[in-house]
């Protein structure tokens, strides 16, 4: 399925950005589990594995959403980051806990473990929030706003002809919020603001913010991927 249909703008940045990894979202666009997410065919276990690390994910990643709030240049770019912390944090997560408690997915027994990829790609974005500059904190954390966008607005076409069988479909019922045009906006507005930070950037700095979007881009593709094909942790 092909996700990427905007068309680039030379001048703006985030485009930049959006060429350099051409191949990795190639390779999240090939993945299995977002065609089986897309066409109801994902087994119910997985899903439920998936939602738990991305509710896990989520509480991280509103800690380097906060973090840049902190950094932000103005209050206006501080507001928006806050709010998106508190989304990620209360809304979603919400969200996540009527689709793992709603009945509809296999029990677990016991607290779920970070994945190595949910703990990898949260603690990188943290670090990188809190120990570099607001920039390039920003581009490494606009890839879970502009790829989830990206993806998601291909997965609701597929989503929406699996409701149509099915209302109460619980991949659907999740997939359709990720098209929602609030989820749209905020990503176009987390683009803005990156472009805005790369525009007051030297170009050492913008290679860091370019480094980091791809580094982000590459975790964006393990934490799909490991949710169907898992890499176990060392035994305790």
């Amino acid at each position: 399925m092909s996700l990427h249909a905007h068309t680039p703008d030379p001048g703006r940045f985030t485009d930049h950005l959006w060429e350099q990894t051409t191949a990795l979202r190639a390779s999240i666009d090939d993945l299995e589990f977002l065609h089986r997410l897309g066409d109801g065919t994902l087994p119910l276990e997985v899903f439920r594995t998936y939602l738990e690390q991305d509710s896990l994910y989520l509480a991280g990643y509103s800690k380097a959403l906060a973090i840049l709030a902190s950094k932000s240049p103005d209050p206006q770019t501080a507001a928006f980051w806050a709010d998106s912390s508190s989304t990620a944090a209360t809304v979603e997560v919400a969200l996540h806990g009527d689709l793992l408690g709603g009945g509809q997915l296999p029990p677990r027994q016991g607290e779920p473990e970070p994945s190595t990829a949910c703990l990898a790609y949260v603690s990188y974005l943290i670090a990188t929030a809190a120990t570099e500059s607001y920039a390039v904190g920003a581009a490494a954390a606009l890839p879970c706003f502009w790829i989830y966008a990206d993806v998601g607005r291909g997965l609701a076409a597929s989503a929406a002809e699996v409701l149509a069988a099915d209302p109460k479909h619980p991949y659907a019922q999740w997939v359709t919020t990720y098209d929602a045009p609030e989820f749209q906006e905020s990503a176009a507005r987390a683009r803005e603001l990156v472009d805005a930070a790369a525009a007051s950037a030297g170009a050492p700095e913008q290679a860091a913010m370019s480094a980091a979007f791809t580094i982000a881009t590459r975790y964006e593709l393990m934490f799909w991927d490991t949710a169907l094909n898992p890499y176990a942790w060392p035994a305790a």
